[in-house]
């Protein structure tokens, strides 16, 4: 199985007429993904990759029946399509637009709660069931299907992870980058619920980064709610305090946020934290036996 995507989601491009919305609309398509419509104001009645546009997600979702959207809209428009598609019904929203302003964000959460949508992002790569179904900007050739999860906030370290994972002949179930920003929608909490519940997920990768204490509390989750292994690795080790690590939300302040407060709190709920990237898949490889 998988978890949010399979074989049956359909996807609709939010900015497909443009450069990064038609290019990664083609690399979904031949990966096998459906998707079924594209949006963009002032378009509608256009095609990208034989894909049918339309002038709203409304109209996308009653014309097609898509389900999950893929969001390239630039950064000040961002926050307003991920509402719109939320108001049509979509299921799934998978942004990956970066540079978001904070605000609207909070206006994006505070939308979001109490309805249906679940939000990936922003500022992420998206996710990704091998061999069923690809939403995002992730290469799609590292990876191969098995039972390991993987859940990272950045989209860098999770395609050095997946390589590792697939090298060492371990495949994975889904691949979700969260997102590096201050106000994300799932976080590594609800994921790691999703996954728990996966029978054909056997284990959880779980990448993390310097800033906020989202790797503490999911310390804590996990301690208390998972019952398969899991395995981290913390980016940033040797940041200063102050400066920001690729990130907005990678930052160390106020005392908190340090790699070693993370580390310190996956070890202590019984997780394998790896110090060495490097050494990540080999250790995965010889822990499961």
């Amino acid at each position: 199985m998988s978890i949010l995507v399979n074989e049956q989601t359909r996807v609709v491009v939010q900015g497909i007429t443009g450069r990064e919305g038609s290019f990664h609309t083609q690399q979904c398509i031949a990966y096998g993904t459906k998707v079924v419509a594209g949006v963009t104001p002032g378009k509608g009645g256009q095609e990208v990759e034989g894909v049918p546009v339309f002038n709203s997600v409304l109209e996308a979702v009653e014309k097609t029946g898509a389900n999950t959207s893929l969001i390239f809209v630039p950064p000040a428009f961002a926050a307003d399509a991920i509402m719109e598609a939320s108001s049509a019904g979509i299921e799934l929203v998978v942004c990956i637009t970066e540079g978001i302003p904070t605000l609207d964000m909070v206006k994006v959460k505070h939308y979001l709660r109490g309805n249906n949508t679940k939000l990936i992002g922003p500022n992420c790569p998206g996710i990704i069931s091998p061999g069923k179904c690809k939403v995002g900007i992730m290469p799609a050739p590292i990876h191969r299907s098995g039972p390991i999860g993987v859940i990272s906030r950045s989209g860098t370290l999770t395609y050095e992870v997946v390589d590792q994972l697939s090298q060492a002949d371990l495949g994975q179930s889904t691949c979700i980058g969260i997102g590096g920003d201050p106000i994300i929608g799932l976080n590594f909490i609800d994921l790691l619920d999703m996954f728990e519940k996966d029978k054909d997920t056997t284990a959880v990768i779980l990448i993390g980064e310097i800033g906020g204490t989202a790797e503490e509390e999911a310390a804590v989750f996990i301690k208390e709610n998972i019952s398969k292994p899991v395995f981290g690795f913390i980016a940033g080790q040797t940041a200063p305090p102050g400066k920001r690590m690729g990130h907005a939300g990678a930052i160390i302040s106020g005392g908190s946020g340090k790699a070693e407060d993370k580390i310190k709190a996956l070890e202590g709920a019984g997780i394998s934290v790896v110090k060495n990237l490097g050494e990540l898949g080999s250790f995965v490889k010889q822990s499961l036996g």
